[in-house]
């Protein structure tokens, strides 16, 4: 216990008394509201806070350790957060830590930020991963602002889509495609031959319902989380908060292929998971080993959704749920269409669905003018069309 820290309240003439606190080590002051104006619970409020300090989460910001600080955020932020988001924070801070290796707190500079974007594009990651990284980091920083262990964010830039540049990483297969995606289930090494339809029946549920892979493998006939509801006039989609991205209990409406997918399913078998493929250890896989599966199905199948200089990417799960967004963006409208595809912001939707389908639009227009051309009597006086199509046009 640390009898040096002394923390005192002051009136600094405003609606609320502060309490100050004088770093025994470099004489730097910090000051907090206290919330009221009676001297009594001020002297509490600031008697909490000398308690604080002195059990030992008081350091100065240049001497706290970045391990230090982990410890504190996991305990006091991540614990409370869902379990995949945790995931994802527990997978940023120890790439930080492989990558650059701060020693303190105050060792994640610009700088430091800058090089470790530059080693996760050099690992082969995708901006928008690179952005999410950056952003829980951020998140993760401003807390230690917060609570004292930080004096300021360090500034971040966070990297931006190059122009000219690729929307999505691979690209929506075809119909075509996906017939061929269904054939080479047999010809991939990861099937075994008596686990071929389980697969099947899971690239279709992909097809139809525009589930992300990791989505369909949590899809439950009957456990809370991620649950196929049948209880209504239609099939609906119940999700609990925490058990996708977007953090909120919510009843959406199925596609109507995917909702007749699932009816055709005996009642007797609505149970448990809704997708069961094997692994070749004849293990329901995790999503991630899933994806890996449907690659290379992908690659035996020859489907080639983006070339780079790094080389060939064949289509892949997310590849299903592009071409769901495709097809639908074309019969409903955005906001239909953002809930089909359980994006939280209808930006998303605008962005990677809506509008990008230049070939099928075409299709569409060409569809809606009349095969033959239709024929203009010659007899009518050509000054009199033009002022027909003026009219027409205004």
């Amino acid at each position: 216990m640390d009898d040096t820290i002394k923390v005192y309240v002051i009136d600094k003439g405003r609606a609320s008394l502060y309490m100050l606190f004088r770093d025994p080590t470099t004489g730097k002051e910090t000051a907090r509201s206290t919330g009221t104006k009676s001297k009594k619970e001020a002297l509490k409020a600031a008697g909490e806070w000398e308690a604080e300090l002195r059990s030992g989460k008081y350091k100065p910001k240049s001497r706290v350790t970045w391990a230090e600080f982990r410890q504190r955020y996991e305990d006091e932020v991540v614990s409370g957060l869902a379990d995949k988001t945790a995931i994802k924070i527990d997978g940023v801070l120890n790439s930080l830590e492989s990558l650059i290796s701060p020693a303190r707190l105050v060792d994640v500079t610009a700088d430091k930020l800058s090089a470790w974007q530059q080693k996760l594009r050099d690992a082969g990651k995708a901006e928008a991963t690179i952005k999410g990284h950056l952003a829980h980091l951020a998140a993760a920083l401003a807390w230690a602002v917060e609570i004292g262990l930080l004096t300021a964010i360090p500034k971040i830039r966070m990297p931006q889509r190059v122009k000219g540049g690729k929307v999505m990483k691979g690209r929506p297969i075809t119909a075509e495609e996906f017939d061929r995606l269904i054939d080479a289930v047999p010809k991939s090494s990861k099937v075994k031959p008596d686990h071929v339809e389980g697969w099947r029946f899971l690239l279709r549920g992909l097809w139809w319902s525009g589930l992300r892979l990791g989505e369909a493998m949590q899809l439950s006939w009957d456990t809370p989380g991620m649950m196929v509801d049948l209880t209504g006039k239609r099939p609906m989609l119940r999700i609990l908060a925490g058990s996708e991205k977007g953090h909120k209990d919510r009843l959406l409406p199925l596609a109507p292929e995917f909702g007749e997918m699932l009816l055709a399913v005996p009642e007797s078998e609505r149970t448990g998971f809704v997708f069961n493929p094997l692994g070749r250890l004849k293990k329901r896989p995790r999503a991630d080993s899933a994806s890996h599966t449907i690659c290379d199905i992908g690659e035996k199948a020859g489907i080639k959704v983006d070339e780079t200089e790094k080389g060939v990417k064949f289509a892949s799960a997310h590849d299903c749920r592009r071409a769901f967004g495709l097809r639908w963006a074309a019969r409903v409208m955005p906001a239909v269409l953002q809930q089909l595809m359980r994006h939280e912001n209808i930006e998303t939707t605008l962005r990677f669905y809506v509008g990008n389908d230049a070939e099928g639009m075409a299709d569409v227009l060409y569809a809606a003018v009349p095969k033959s051309p239709p024929k203009v009597d010659s007899s009518v006086d050509s000054s009199r069309i033009e002022e027909s199509a003026v009219d027409v046009t205004c």
